[in-house]
């Protein structure tokens, strides 16, 4: 239905990122299991929902960046979004969630590492991934990255690194690494959602398409020459552009995608500001009834005496 039956196997399921991806979880359950025991016997055991947590991220990574969700996004600007979506605001949280503290104790040791400590802050976090997010989703700018297979590459990787330092100051794996309170982390994720909106505003209230990779048939062949094999221009011999796989008009899709984004964005920040509100008052209330314990105590000690 969606025009995934013209394409190879292994255009649908890029063989050698799944593997590359089977490894790190490989890597990953190693480190948990025999390295922890060898190298970190005192720390706790990795937790079922910890490994859990992993995996789901690297499937869905895995989707998004190597599996039919890539492909399909480069035929729609839908579901481009919702790969975007997933490499950028689910993923990275879910990543950093799953692996324990002592493994990024372990691999942040080194002394140059900590001199890196100043890009951390949480303000330089906040501003370079929405900066960046942002920046992409410029026609321009877009459509450049697209068409050009080194640049997408280089891009899209500095982006996740961006995402993974902009998630760390929220959901930070490391309780004595962690820069803000909850009450800041409120703010944080606040200020998140607003430097979003622009962008998501643009795409989904222009009226005109503005993306060429995903209207224009030469622009979009070049774009797909990095996921099919063969020559892209002969992907226009046999249909006629994006339009052959679209469901919806340009507009429409562009539309679309920017709303798609818009919502998981919304739900992911909805959900994380209430744990962390939760979280913060279960402890306010738990630091209030200690208080009132101890002065009931120290009243009838006064009493007593």
């Amino acid at each position: 239905m969606l025009g995934l039956q013209y394409f190879t196997f292994e255009e649908l399921w890029s063989p050698m990122f799944f593997f590359f991806m089977a490894a790190l979880v490989i890597l990953y359950f190693y480190l948990a299991g025999p390295w922890r025991e060898k190298h970190v016997p005192e720390a706790p055991p990795v937790t079922v929902m910890q490994k859990s947590l992993f995996v789901t991220g690297a499937v869905l990574y895995y989707m998004a960046q190597g599996g039919p969700l890539e492909l399909l996004g480069h035929l729609m600007f839908t579901f481009h979004m919702v790969n975007m979506s997933l490499s950028y605001l689910i993923v990275p949280p879910i990543i950093l969630l799953s692996i324990p503290a002592f493994i990024w104790r372990s691999l942040f040791r080194a002394a140059f590492l900590k001199k890196l400590n100043l890009l951390m802050h949480p303000i330089f976090t906040l501003v370079l991934f929405n900066m960046l997010f942002s920046f992409y989703h410029v026609p321009v700018v877009h459509d450049y990255v697209m068409t050009h297979f080194l640049v997408h590459r280089i891009f899209y990787g500095v982006l996740l690194v961006a995402a993974f330092m902009m998630w760390w100051q929220i959901v930070c794996p490391v309780p004595e690494w962690n820069r803000l309170t909850d009450v800041r982390k409120m703010a944080y994720v606040f200020a998140n959602g607003v430097m979003l909106t622009p962008a998501c505003a643009l795409i989904i209230f222009s009226s005109t398409p503005m993306y060429a990779t995903y209207n224009d048939p030469e622009v979009w062949a070049k774009a797909m020459g990095y996921c099919v094999s063969g020559d892209p221009k002969a992907l226009l011999s046999s249909f006629s552009g994006p339009s052959f796989f679209n469901l919806m008009e340009p507009a429409e899709d562009q539309q679309l995608g920017g709303i798609v984004m818009k919502l998981v964005q919304e739900v992911m920040y909805g959900a994380i500001l209430a744990y962390i509100f939760f979280h913060w008052y279960k402890k306010e209330h738990a630091d209030t009834e200690d208080e009132l314990t101890d002065a009931g105590s120290a009243g009838a000690a006064g009493a007593g005496v």
